[in-house]
């Protein structure tokens, strides 16, 4: 009794499943069968290899059903299993080639794989899961770690920082004026590394965008369920619910446990939760599960092609300085605030708006001790948001003890009389067309396209947020029993480096008037049919808030808006 051998098919370039299974008079079901690694019967099959059953396995057209080659059973025996053809899988995630999709003309090519990239590849995965789109999405970096670093059990607080300070890098051009700016260039990007702080921004920042406020806060919504939003990480934990109260008692009504991006649910009927923490990895993976896309590392993008006012494809390089040409009908370019202008400048786009309105969050950090005596065991992590107001335009987290307000596996933290608080102070940066990136002409990287230039300064009104934030932490630490305290050299409160939070946004910014925004309300780059921005560049102003999730409801917006246009 032998295993069903198996045939292969030479494929022409009109051929699909269903073409080759009328030519040879079976079921398309059958071969189906034999092509898991073939998503749709009629997708184009050239180039793929086609398995088929030996004749004697095959039963007519019309049964799709495998019929018993004729000895092969025999009283009190059953047929061998054949064994399936596997394709080897030699990565955690299925890469394709670059030179494969230069062959390729995409309905839609993504460009970056951060917080905006995976979101939009996500929605459009989820809403032509039936359709015959081809989808690509392609990243100037490296793979490092294939989820969010806090979901390592080998990281710490200390070992996260020290690893994202040696995978990122200064910022070229970011100058004396911004100083703090570094860039990470990964499958992934920065939401390999963010905080998952997931607050919305507030109703009176959105009243000024070219959204309707309730639409926005639908996309929130949205947006907050593919993430994994939750504000009961610290439901329980006396440190929490201590503090909130205290504050509570002392006028801050507005204080609240901090929502973060992270899947606390239990495990149930054999679900496994692998990802507790939400970063684009998690995107990746939930469009993966819906439809195929291709995915290019090391492959970046420098330059946009178009023609007659219409994208037309982008030229990509690969480490190695070899060329190819991606054809695509639209393009999304999520390559982050500094990277998606200066592909754009580099590739001759003329618009007098782009690269300004370039804004960042002034952030104050300090820290303080407490006494734990009335905290009843366990303390649990700290875990709070005070939100900004009308007349105080900042916002403050309250995070701790020790490093921040998440713990490695088999940490063991020592019960003491005092613990430490962490605060967080975001505050608002007014939007200004004199802050902007532009080319250097002088300075060029290693392929030869100019560098980033970064003119940014605070005005008079962003030195007073400053004062007025300062002041208010200081306010928040007496009435909740902290005191400020200096630690490791640095003072008891302070003024973070300009561009050491990367809050980085605006310089495509969206909106309604062409003299004051590059990009329309649905992130299409003015004056270009076919080419969008989908990252923290599209946001019209920074808010006071942690931009992520906000940044990521936008995204999905805009590939709604793709996918509504293109269904054709």
């Amino acid at each position: 009794m032998g295993v069903t051998p198996l045939k292969i098919w030479v494929s022409n370039e009109h051929d699909t499943l269903r073409t080759i299974a009328q030519k040879i008079g079976v079921s398309v079901d059958v071969l189906i069968k034999f092509n898991p690694h073939i998503a749709y019967p009629d997708l184009a099959a050239a180039g793929r290899t086609v398995y088929l059953p030996s004749a004697p396995a095959l039963a007519p057209a019309d049964t799709g059903k495998f019929a018993v080659p004729s000895g092969e059973l025999q009283e009190g025996s059953i047929p061998t299993c054949p064994l399936p053809p596997v394709r080897p899988l030699n990565n955690w995630i299925p890469l394709t080639p670059i030179e494969q999709m230069a062959e390729e003309e995409y309905d839609v090519l993504i460009i970056g794989t951060g917080a905006g990239g995976g979101s939009v590849l996500w929605r459009l995965c989820q809403q032509w899961k039936n359709e015959r789109k081809r989808i690509g999405i392609i990243e100037r970096g490296d793979q490092y770690i294939p989820t969010q670093a806090r979901n390592l059990p080998t990281m710490n607080q200390e070992r996260l920082s020290a690893y994202f300070a040696h995978l990122s890098r200064p910022l070229p051009g970011a100058g004396p004026g911004y100083p703090g700016a570094r860039q990470l260039f990964a499958l992934g990007g920065r939401t390999l590394f963010w905080y998952t702080f997931s607050p919305r921004m507030h109703a009176w920042d959105l009243a000024k965008w070219p959204i309707p406020v309730e639409e926005m806060e639908s996309y929130y919504g949205v947006a907050e369920e593919v993430m994994r939003v939750t504000d009961s990480f610290a439901e329980g934990a006396s440190f929490t619910e201590m503090l909130l109260e205290r504050l509570w008692m002392r006028g801050y009504s507005k204080a609240a446990p901090l929502p973060i991006a992270a899947d606390i649910l239990p495990q149930a009927y054999g679900e496994i939760h692998t990802d507790m923490f939400t970063s684009s990895i998690s995107l990746l993976a939930r469009a993966l599960n819906l439809r195929p896309f291709d995915l290019a590392i090391n492959s970046r993008a420098v330059e946009i092609l178009h023609d007659n006012g219409r994208v037309s494809g982008v030229k990509v390089v690969t480490p190695d300085r070899a060329v190819h040409t991606l054809r695509a009908k639209t393009i999304v370019c999520s390559a982050s605030t500094f990277e998606t202008p200066r592909l754009l400048f580099y590739s001759g786009i003329q618009n007098p708006v782009l690269g300004h309105y370039f804004s960042n969050q002034t952030f104050v950090q300090a820290t303080g001790n407490i006494s734990t005596a009335d905290f009843p065991i366990p303390w649990g992590p700290l875990n709070i948001m005070i939100p900004q107001k009308p007349e105080s335009p900042y916002s403050v987290l309250m995070t701790g003890p020790e490093a921040f307000y998440w713990y490695p596996v088999a940490v063991q933290r020592p019960l003491t009389d005092l613990t430490t608080v962490n605060f967080y102070g975001y505050g608002k940066v007014e939007s200004r067309y004199d802050n902007y990136v532009a080319l250097n002409p002088y300075k060029k990287d290693e392929y030869g396209i100019p560098e980033i230039e970064v003119h940014f300064a605070l005005n008079d009104t962003d030195r007073h947020v400053v004062r007025q934030m300062t002041e208010g932490i200081q306010s928040i630490a007496v009435n909740a029993g902290i005191r400020l305290v200096s630690e490791a050299g640095r003072p008891p409160i302070c003024l973070t480096p300009l561009g050491d939070l990367h809050h980085d946004s605006g310089t495509c910014r969206i909106g309604d008037d062409p003299s004051a925004s590059a990009a329309d309300e649905y992130g299409q780059v003015r004056g270009l049919t076919g080419l969008y921005v989908a990252d923290n560049s599209a946001l019209p102003d920074t808010g006071a808030e942690n931009q992520t999730l906000t940044t990521i409801a936008l995204a999905i917006r805009t590939a709604d808006y793709i996918a509504r246009t293109n269904r054709a």
